[in-house]
């Protein structure tokens, strides 16, 4: 069912962007669909997000590559290193059947129609992004399953960040991606095949969870993540912790891409999360500013919201 729900999305979105050029989606098998993420609030032992507020800066590969190719402390030849300590997510979002804002659900259903005036799918430099892994680097089974999405923001411009996407990177610790970016103007890009793994976010784990894919390197939420970056303002292009925030345009694309993922991957709502959350380096603070009261009543005005 997940094959066959996964394959009508995709095509059908493939044709309603058809006259745009790029990276056409290819729906593949999502395998077996593990999600071990329940209700709203995701609670596990251990202390809430640490409180890092350096952006995730595009145009720094260095910092990227510090964070993805963060060296093994241990052996690799000779030791499996153990995951995190769990830490709680406490969803901003919650639960909503009622009081939505139909006005709002009428515009966003609208919008949704018209998909292919403002949505498309761009080729990027195959370096930057791979395939999903089924066994880690210790040839242990992983379930690959999309279940998971995380928030960024690109911090440049959406051309800086496609410069970045497009450029070959044959160095692993320099490699980064998303799935999806949303500009200022509402256009999305989707970059990456959802069923494919993106380079958003280096040494990293939700809920305890993350995958080891290379020896060399600390582990990762990407094996199972969907990573979203919406585009900073200017007043943005900066290491200060605040900006002047997200447009009601990035508001409205971003509520449909992910109410896309939730039902794709039936994902539960409590499952988007940030990059400032998943980082283990306490560098990240990103996306900074964002409002998740807007997301709220977009989504519950598209539906995904009233779920058990």
């Amino acid at each position: 069912m997940v094959r066959d729900r996964l394959s009508r999305y995709w095509s059908g979105l493939r044709s309603r962007v058809q006259e745009h050029r790029g990276l056409s989606i290819t729906a593949a098998a999502a395998g077996s669909l593990a999600l071990g993420l329940v209700g709203w609030v995701l609670v596990d032992q251990g202390g809430l997000s640490h409180a890092g507020v350096r952006p995730s800066l595009m145009e720094l590969l260095d910092q990227v590559g510090r964070e993805r190719g963060r060296q093994l402390e241990e052996n690799p030849s000779s030791s499996v290193p153990l995951p995190p300590k769990s830490r709680s997510w406490r969803s901003p979002l919650a639960r909503q059947c009622s009081d939505v804002d139909t006005a709002l659900r009428s515009r966003l259903n609208q919008l949704d129609a018209r998909s292919s005036s403002w949505r498309a799918f761009v080729k990027i430099d195959p370096s930057n992004f791979g395939e999903r892994y089924d066994q880690d680097a210790f040839g242990r089974r992983i379930d690959a399953t999309p279940r998971v999405v995380v928030l960024h923001e690109t911090v440049y411009s959406l051309g800086s960040a496609l410069n970045t996407f497009m450029t070959p990177h044959p160095r692993d610790e320099d490699q980064v991606s998303y799935h999806t970016l949303v500009g200022q103007d509402g256009r999305v890009l989707d970059l990456v095949d959802p069923l494919s793994r993106a380079y958003g976010a280096g040494f990293s784990a939700f809920l305890g969870e993350w995958a080891i894919t290379n020896k060399k390197l600390k582990g990762s939420v990407n094996n199972f993540a969907l990573h979203l970056s919406l585009e900073t303002p200017s007043s943005g292009a900066n290491a200060n912790g605040t900006h002047a925030g997200y447009t009601t345009q990035q508001y409205d694309a971003l509520a449909l891409v992910l109410s896309g993922w939730i039902r794709s991957f039936n994902l539960p709502p409590a499952a988007i999360t940030t990059h400032r959350h998943v980082d283990l380096g306490g560098e990240r603070g990103d996306p900074r500013s964002f409002d998740w009261s807007k997301l709220q009543v977009r989504l519950a005005a598209l539906g995904d919201l009233c779920v058990t």
